[in-house]
This record gives structure tokens, C-alpha cells and sequence, in this order.
């Protein structure tokens, strides 16, 4: 049974995707049933995977049990089971979210949230770059659909440019790839990491086909001037679809950091592909987003800023490609999925219990909400980078990761300025939806908050307070997945044979 754990987390949100389409006849009763325990099975299931990546070889599963580079691989280290266990913990609090009401707005929400979650594990498993292709669009067609479920003029207009540009960027995506293969006669990543290196191969076409991938994948990562399209269409969406699309950016932040690791930084046409553009970028994006969630109208766009705001901090990962920065990213990376994934539901649950005024920062009486108000500070301390909570442990590790860099100054500037108007951002929103007062407004009669929901949001904030209580056990973690991250010959070895990567390594000149 331990040689499929690689394929598990994949196959069960697709079996349960089959199984939720057969039980259509028997109610939405049994499509939540059968997504609830798909994703309980889901969580195990990653769980006993990062368990067994973490014992420090890479797993891989050879589909039909055709070798690597014929066949297609999934291959597993400590970063895709970390992956795999943040996609099952988050696409799992929001299905117990969407349970609770929101899933019987339109047609089919189960068996597509199913399809999306088997897209993003797919995505951050496989190791065939022509099989990343295919999980992207797998998970992108399930996202346009969930984007517009609940109907609206506003997600329809977000909708119609979400699905514009990802499908210019899908067109991209196999130019790039077509580019590849027909450079390097190979879309294994292992493989593509081993040809690049040959004296013999058209430097100047594969560094072209390398840059147009990387283009992809920074448009999905929404890295400035590729990031306008995010902010309306996260704000648009329902909370738990919101939520489950905030793990969307870091599939293009992860496949850039490992394609840059693996297959970029140890071959001389593609060594400095990112050098001298993707670290100003990515701080012009940690700007961008910061002024953006100054400015936000309502605590759903606050949330989808910071969401933005987070992709630019996790760039500068690919951008100072280093086992130490990698680490530091790796821990803040797990605590902006969860804290912004919070706030999208939070700004829900606010929204129904604020009647007209919806999640609105502007104007109108605050509510007695304790519980909301606690999850909301404790999300927004996280998020602005207050000590002791896991933002600040993240930002600190990164900053100290980078002190020594060129660009240390601006890093610090730039992060340190970003965190400032993050917190005033917060700090306003929390203020104008729970604790402000006015006299001659009473405090709406608020309904109470179902379970369901109210569950969903303590599983999703929690990590806030525990990523810090164990900050030093999740810190080695991180450490020693980035530490396997930029040892690719360890990887190469794994996927197609130690001989075969052995001769290839001795035949170089």
C-alpha cells in the first residue's frame, strides 16, 4: 500500500467527484456526506504522504509502471506532500463552510469542488511538466464555474476576464511546452533539468521556452503587471470558493521555485533567467497590494489584496533561489494561505449578520460579534506581521534570510512599509465592523452563526496561534524541505535511476 501514497491525494477527490455525480438522485445530503469524508480521507491521506516524503527520499509513482522520462511520474519530496497536506486541510474547511447553505446556489458545486481540489493536488504532485499542464486546466475549468456559482452581475463580469486571460495564458502554457519538446525532446522535469545541461542543445531556444513557462506561471502567481485580474475576481467569488482559490497563486509560485531549483539554477543557458526582474517585480507586487488593502471598500477585497500581497512576499523565494530564503518562504507560505483563506469567510459570515451593509468598511453601526471579532484579530495580527503570531515568526526568518542580498535595503524597506499599511488596513476594518459604536444607530439584531460555519472559521484561524506555538518543529520542516528543494541531482537521481542519471552526469563535459 505505501508505493500508491503518492496517488491517494489525487484519486480521492476524484473518486468522490464520480461518486457525487452517481448520488445526484438522493439529494444534496449525500453529495455533502461524500464530499466531508472525501476530504477526512483526503487529510489522512496527506498526512501519512508528508510522513513518508519526509524520511528524505523522493517517492515516486510511475503511472502504468512506465519509467520515467516514457511514462508519467508523480514525484513527491517534502515540499508537493507539504503541498498536498495545505490543499486537503483548506479545501476541507471550506467544504464543511459551503455545506452549511451556500452549495445549493447553483448546480453541480460539489462534483466541481471535488474536480478542483483533484487539479491542485495533481498540480503540486506530478512530476511531467506536460501533466502540470493538464491538472492547471482540469482546475481552472472547475474554478470558472465555481467563480459564478451563486450567479450575480459582478462574478459574471469577473468570470468573463478571469476566464479571458487564463485561457491566454493556457495558449501561452503550450507554446511554451511545444517549444520545450521540440527543443529538448522531453517534458519530465528530471529530464528537461538533465538536457539542459548538454553542450548541444539550442541555448537561446530553450532559454526562450523557459522564459515564456516562467511567464505562465507568473501570471498564475498574479506577479505585478500580470496581477489586476485577482483582486475583483477573489472579491467576487463565495467565501468558501474564495478560500479554496487562495492556494490557486501558490500552484505558479511552487512550480516556479521548483522548475528554478531543479531544472534553471544548474544549467548555464537558464542560470540567470530570473536574475535582475523577478525580485523588483515582486516587491513592486507587495506594494501594489498593500496599497490596494489601504484602499479596500469591503473586507473581501481587504482579503483578496492580501492575497496578492502574499504571492509577491513567496516570489522573492525563485528570485534569491537559496535554501535558507526557501525555508523562510515555505513557513510564511503556510500562514498567509490560512489567514487570508479566514478573512474570505469571515467576511461572509459578517456580511449575513450586517444585513444591507453587507462586509462594507464604510459606514453603518458595529454588532456584538465575540467570537467573529476574536477570529478576525487573531487573523489580522497574523496577517500584519504582529509578534508573536506565525506572520511575524515568517517575515522575521525571511528578512533575516535576505540581510546579506543586494537588494537587502529595499527588502526590508519595502516589507517592513507593506506590513505598516497591511496593519492599518486591519486595524480600520476591525474597528469599523466590531468595535466602533454610534449612539444614535442600535446594534443589528444579528442571526446566530451555524456551526458549520463557525467551525470552518475556527479550523481555518487556528493555525494562526499554532504555527507559532510550534514554530519550531514546522521551521525544521520547511528547513529541510527547501534543503531537498535545492539539491536537484538527489531528485534527478529519484526519478529516472541513479545509473542512468549517473552516466548522464559523467558524459558532460
Amino acid at each position: 500500500m505505501t508505493q500508491h501514497a503518492a496517488i491517494l491525494p489525487i484519486l480521492i477527490p476524484f473518486a468522490a467527484a464520480l461518486l457525487q455525480l452517481a448520488a445526484k438522485g438522493f439529494g444534496i445530503s449525500a453529495q455533502r456526506a461524500i464530499g466531508l469524508i472525501g476530504a477526512l480521507l483526503g487529510v489522512l491521506a496527506a498526512a501519512w504522504l508528508l510522513q513518508l516524503a519526509d524520511a528524505g527520499a523522493v517517492l515516486v509513482y510511475a503511472l502504468g509502471d512506465w519509467v520515467a522520462p516514457f511514462g508519467i511520474v508523480l514525484a513527491v519530496d517534502r515540499l508537493a506532500a507539504m503541498m498536498a497536506l495545505l490543499t486537503a486541510l483548506l479545501s476541507g474547511a471550506a467544504l464543511l463552510y459551503a455545506s452549511a447553505g451556500f452549495d445549493e446556489r447553483g448546480r453541480h458545486f460539489h462534483p466541481l469542488f471535488q474536480l478542483q481540489v483533484f487539479g491542485l493536488q495533481g498540480a503540486f504532485l506530478t512530476g511531467d511538466l506536460f501533466n502540470l499542464f493538464v491538472f492547471f486546466e482540469v482546475m481552472l475549468l472547475a474554478s470558472y464555474v465555481l467563480l459564478a456559482h451563486g450567479g450575480g452581475m459582478a462574478r459574471t463580469r469577473a468570470g468573463l476576464a478571469y476566464v479571458a486571460l487564463n485561457l491566454a495564458g493556457s495558449a501561452l502554457f503550450l507554446i511554451a511546452l511545444g517549444l520545450l519538446y521540440g527543443t529538448l525532446g522531453t517534458l519530465n522535469l528530471a529530464d528537461v533539468a538533465q538536457r539542459l545541461q548538454a553542450p548541444e542543445i539550442d541555448s537561446a531556444l530553450a532559454r526562450l521556452a523557459c522564459a515564456l513557462l516562467v511567464a505562465v506561471f507568473a501570471l498564475k502567481a498574479a506577479l505585478l503587471p500580470l496581477s489586476f485580474w485577482l483582486p475583483r475576481a477573489y472579491a467576487a467569488a463565495g467565501a468558501p470558493v474564495a478560500a479554496l482559490f487562495v492556494i490557486m497563486t501558490k500552484v505558479g509560485i511552487v512550480s516556479i521555485l521548483r522548475v528554478q531549483a531543479i531544472a534553471f539554477a544548474p544549467a548555464g543557458a537558464t542560470a540567470d533567467l530570473l536574475d535582475g526582474w523577478l525580485a523588483p517585480l515582486a516587491l513592486a507586487t507587495v506594494l501594489f497590494a498593500a496599497a490596494g488593502a489601504l484602499a479596500a471598500p469591503r473586507l473581501r477585497d481587504l482579503a483578496a489584496w492580501l492575497v496578492l500581497g502574499s504571492a509577491g512576499t513567496l516570489l522573492l523565494a525563485p528570485a534569491f533561489p537559496q535554501a535558507l530564503v526557501s525555508a523562510a518562504v515555505l513557513y510564511y507560505l503556510l500562514q498567509s494561505t490560512f489567514v487570508a483563506a479566514t478573512l474570505f469567510l469571515l467576511a461572509e459570515a459578517v456580511g449575513a449578520r450586517r444585513g444591507a451593509l453587507a462586509d462594507t468598511l464604510h459606514g453603518g453601526p458595529a454588532f456584538h460579534a465575540p467570537a467573529l471579532a476574536l477570529a478576525f484579530l487573531l487573523a489580522a495580527a497574523s496577517a500584519a506581521g504582529m509578534p508573536p503570531f506565525a506572520g511575524f515568526l515568517g517575515k522575521l526568518m525571511l528578512l533575516s534570510a535576505l540581510r546579506d542580498s543586494d537588494l537587502a535595503a529595499a527588502i526590508w524597506l519595502v516589507l517592513l512599509l507593506a506590513g505598516l499599511l497591511t496593519m492599518l488596513a486591519l486595524a480600520r476594518g476591525g474597528a469599523r465592523l466590531f468595535w466602533a459604536r454610534k449612539p444614535d444607530l442600535p446594534p443589528a439584531a444579528a442571526p446566530a452563526l451555524n456551526w458549520r460555519r463557525a467551525t470552518a472559521i475556527a479550523l481555518l484561524v487556528a493555525p494562526a496561534v499554532l504555527l507559532a506555538l510550534f514554530a519550531r518543529p514546522v521551521s525544521d520542516y520547511a528547513a529541510r524541505a527547501a534543503a531537498q528543494l535545492h539539491d536537484p541531482q538527489a531528485y534527478i537521481a529519484a526519478v529516472l535511476g541513479a545509473a542512468r542519471a549517473d552516466i548522464q552526469r559523467e558524459t558532460r563535459p
